[in-house]
């Protein structure tokens, strides 16, 4: 999971990095930043919260689409997508770092008018365990939750 970091005075992808403990060219590429690239004050960047199981890396190479890569990895495009911020036939770019679901886990990104029983129904699990399973449950429309899949 992400969380947004507002930049302060004298902060550095370095010194944000480490307080992150992430590796800074890792943290250039979340963000899609040149090395070169100076940090403004209050400027909102991407950092990983605790819970990086969840996802894997992929560096999207020339003449991919969110559809070829959601293929390749056997999952629903839109929820590549929405995954990463992007609509469906938004442009992807080479170097463009995106998020890949890991397997093992369901996700669901939440809609207008979702409750806990809903979403508890949809991946078919307790509300204790959907509350369990994720930190915080606001239930306002764009919200990404997970489900630990039973082996």
């Amino acid at each position: 999971m992400f969380k947004t970091y507002r930049v302060k005075n004298g902060d550095s992808i370095e010194s944000i990095s480490k307080s992150f403990d992430i590796d800074p060219i890792k943290l250039l590429k979340i963000n899609n930043m040149s090395g070169n690239e100076l940090l403004s004050v209050d400027r909102e960047i991407v950092v990983p919260s605790d819970n990086q199981d969840y996802f894997d890396y992929y560096v999207v190479k020339n003449g991919d689409s969110i559809y070829a890569i959601s293929k390749k990895y056997n999952m629903n495009p839109d929820l590549l997508a929405s995954l990463n911020g992007l609509n469906f036939s938004d442009y992807i770019y080479p170097d463009q770092v995106i998020l890949i679901p890991k397997s093992g886990f369901s996700y669901y990104i939440t809609k207008s008018g979702d409750t806990l029983d809903s979403v508890s129904n949809i991946f078919n699990i307790s509300r204790d365990d959907l509350l369990n399973q994720n930190d915080v449950i606001y239930l306002l429309e764009g919200q990404f939750l997970v489900h630990k899949n039973s082996l």
